[in-house]
């Protein structure tokens, strides 16, 4: 099946006037243009193309590569508008529209929005919305605490910025976890600090602190957690008492709660851990 929207792998079937006809394994066929057709090719060599409707709304396959494919984000800048709505660069011969309805703020000549594209199902053709929020849902997450993810800055809240995760997801870095510049559009690497009871997605941008530290800091902090954020154990403590909860010697166990400590992630008290 050729998919719109996206890059398929089609067959070279047959070269005519207006260029090659490419074929899928179902037999279906679309035309690639002259302006699109390698200096040298092979009936029957596979070439990977770029397939939509042209500005005739004709089934087309390119070699050009856009910003944006279907089902996927990306930060474009708006070319023109119309009564129907905006016109979006996405780096293809035809402009990607965007209707009003589909507008979180109106758009204007020479902007730049974050958008997501996909298929009108009424027209077959593909379009933009900058209403990005309704293509994420958090009601089954993929992530877990302390996962590594991709994120797409989306936009700014009072409380923070507001971030695509995995581009599936609805993330919040807060504003005190923000330490550089970052612009709606980017795309970087985060982490997934906490995930609240309503399925609300905390992210930070840097590692979090213990997941790259020694094996048995992090075991200790896993066990804090694991016991509301309190370990009855001390630098006093029996040898056997440490083994027999951590599975480690006192010296491995001083170490780790050493640099547990250095890094503010705990406090030492009389009584035990606590963590911070």
């Amino acid at each position: 099946m050729i998919k719109i929207g996206e890059y398929n792998t089609l067959e070279i079937l047959r070269e005519t006037d207006p260029g090659l006809f490419l074929a899928d394994e179902e037999g279906n066929e679309v035309l690639l243009p002259n302006r699109y057709v390698p200096e040298t090719f092979k009936i029957w060599d596979k070439i990977e193309v770029f397939v939509y409707l042209d500005n005739e709304e004709r089934l087309v396959a390119v070699t050009d590569r856009p910003y944006i494919k279907k089902g996927d984000f990306a930060l474009l800048r708006c070319n023109q508008v119309n009564k129907h709505g905006a016109f979006l660069d996405w780096g293809m011969v035809k402009e990607l529209f965007c209707p009003f309805k589909e507008q979180a703020f109106k758009m204007k000549p020479g902007g730049w929005y974050l958008a997501y594209c996909y298929i009108d199902e009424k027209t077959d053709r593909l379009v933009a919305s900058s209403k990005t929020n309704q293509f994420l849902d958090n009601s089954v997450l993929t992530v877990e605490k302390f996962d590594e993810v991709d994120i797409i800055v989306s936009h700014p809240s009072e409380i923070g910025m507001n971030v695509i995760v995995n581009k599936k997801h609805l993330g919040l870095i807060f504003k005190d976890e923000i330490f550089k510049d970052i612009s709606i559009g980017d795309r970087l690497k985060g982490y997934v600090k906490k995930i609240r009871h309503d399925n609300k997605i905390d992210i930070v941008l840097g590692q979090i602190g213990y997941r790259n530290i020694e094996p048995n800091a992090e075991l200790i902090m896993r066990e804090l957690e694991d016991n509301s954020g309190y370990l009855n154990l001390t630098d006093k403590s029996d040898p056997d008492a440490i083994k027999e909860q951590l599975q480690m010697s006192k010296k491995s166990f001083k170490k780790a709660i050493g640099s547990l400590y250095k890094q503010k992630l705990i406090e030492l008290k009389e009584d035990g851990i606590y963590l911070k």
